[in-house]
C-alpha cells in the first residue's frame, strides 16, 4: 500500500506538506499544491480511513437500521437518508433487521464496531428488558424513523399516525360509508396501535359504535394481511369500506378483494396509509394518505448531523410529519 511518505518522498516535499494538502488544514501555494496531487495521482495513494477515523475521532459514517428493505416504504427513506448523508460528507451503513429483535440488538452492537457517528434506527417492538438491552447498546446519537420505542427517549421523526387514519375515516364517513373495517398491524409496534387509535377516534366523532369483528389484525405484510381481510370479507355483514394501515397491507387487501370476488370500489371502497410507486399501478388506481417520506429522511438526518456536531443540544423532541389524502380510484361514494 502505498504511504504518505512514499508521496512525500515522489513529491519531493515533506510529510507534514502533504498531510496539509490532503487534509486542508492550512494554506499552501498552487505549486505545493499542484505537486503533491500529481503524485497522488502517479502513485494511486488512497488515504487510510480507518487511521484517519482513528485520529479524528470520528467516520464520517452514520448507520440506519431498518425491518425491511424489501418494503418500497423503508427503501424511500433510506433513499432520502443516503441523499442527505451524501451532501454532508458522510458514508452509510445499512442493516436489515426484519423485525426481528435479536438481529436488531445485534446491528445496534455492530455500529459500535465499526465506529458509526450515529444511528438511524426505525424499532421494532419491545418490553421494557428489551428497550433497557437497547440502550445498553447504543454509544452514538440516535434518531428514531417511521416509528417509536416507549422509554426510549432519543429524537424521532414520525408521521402523524392518528391524523393519517382519522382523516381516511372521516373521508369514508363523508362518502356516505359506516360500515367501516381495519386491517391493521401487530400491538407491539407503535405505529399499528396509533393507527388503530385514530381509527376508533374517527368513529366516534362521528357517532358510529366500535364493531370488533371489523378490526382485523395482521401484521404489516401482504400474506398475513390477505388472510385478515379474508376474514371481514367472510362476514355476513361486511364492510363497505377497508382502511389499510400500510403499503404491504394494502396488496394483501387487493388481493383478497381480487381473490374472493369482489370489485373495488363498486362492492368495497379501499383507501391505504402510505402511497408508493404500484398505488398508481394498481386497477384501480389507489387512494392513499400519503407520507412525506423524503421530507421525512432528510430531516433524521439533518436532526442526527446536528447532534452528533453538538449545534443540536437539549432534551430529545418528537417531529411529527403531516399526512396528505391523494383520492383516487379506489373508493367512491356509497350508493344503497
Amino acid at each position: 500500500m502505498t504511504t504518505l511518505r512514499d508521496v512525500a518522498r515522489h513529491a519531493g516535499v515533506s510529510i507534514g506538506s502533504v498531510s496539509t494538502v490532503i487534509n486542508n488544514t492550512a494554506p499552501v501555494s498552487p505549486t505545493l499544491r499542484a505537486k503533491v496531487l500529481l503524485a497522488i495521482e502517479e502513485l494511486g495513494y488512497v488515504p487510510d480511513a480507518v487511521a484517519r477515523s482513528l485520529k479524528m475521532g470520528r467516520t464520517r459514517t452514520i448507520g440506519l437500521i431498518l425491518p425491511d428493505i424489501t418494503n418500497p416504504h423503508f427503501a424511500a427513506i433510506a433513499s432520502a437518508i443516503e441523499i442527505a448523508c451524501d451532501a454532508a460528507g458522510y458514508s452509510l451503513l445499512l442493516c436489515n433487521t426484519m423485525d426481528n429483535p435479536t438481529k436488531e440488538l445485534r446491528d445496534l452492537r455492530l455500529m459500535r464496531t465499526q465506529r458509526v457517528d450515529g444511528v438511524i434506527l426505525v424499532p421494532g417492538a419491545g418490553d421494557a428488558d428489551y428497550v433497557g438491552e437497547l440502550k445498553r447498546a447504543v454509544s452514538v446519537p440516535v434518531v428514531l424513523i417511521d416509528r417509536t420505542l416507549p422509554g426510549f427517549d432519543f429524537d424521532a421523526v414520525v408521521l402523524d399516525n392518528r391524523a393519517a387514519s382519522h382523516g381516511l375515516v372521516d373521508y369514508f364517513v363523508r362518502s356516505g360509508h359506516r360500515r367501516i373495517g381495519i386491517v391493521i398491524g401487530p400491538p407491539a409496534i407503535s405505529i399499528a396501535e396509533e393507527r388503530l387509535g385514530g381509527y376508533l377516534q374517527g368513529l366516534a366523532d362521528h357517532g358510529i359504535d366500535v364493531e370488533p369483528a371489523y378490526i382485523a389484525r395482521g401484521s404489516f405484510q401482504p400474506e398475513p394481511d390477505y388472510h385478515a381481510t379474508a376474514r371481514l370479507l367472510a362476514l355476513r355483514q361486511r364492510p363497505t369500506a377497508i382502511l389499510s394501515t400500510s403499503n404491504h397491507t394494502t396488496i394483501g387487501v387487493m388481493k383478497a378483494l381480487l381473490d374472493k370476488g369482489f370489485r373495488c370500489p363498486n362492492d368495497i371502497s379501499v383507501a391505504g396509509i402510505d402511497d408508493f410507486v404500484w398505488a398508481t399501478a394498481f386497477s384501480p388506481k389507489m387512494t392513499v394518505m400519503a407520507q412525506p417520506i423524503t421530507d421525512m429522511g432528510r430531516l433524521a438526518a439533518q436532526r442526527l448531523f446536528g447532534r452528533i456536531s453538538g449545534t443540536i443540544d437539549g432534551p430529545a423532541e418528537v417531529l411529527v410529519s403531516a399526512p396528505a389524502l391523494l383520492v383516487r380510484e379506489s373508493t367512491r361514494p356509497l350508493v344503497d
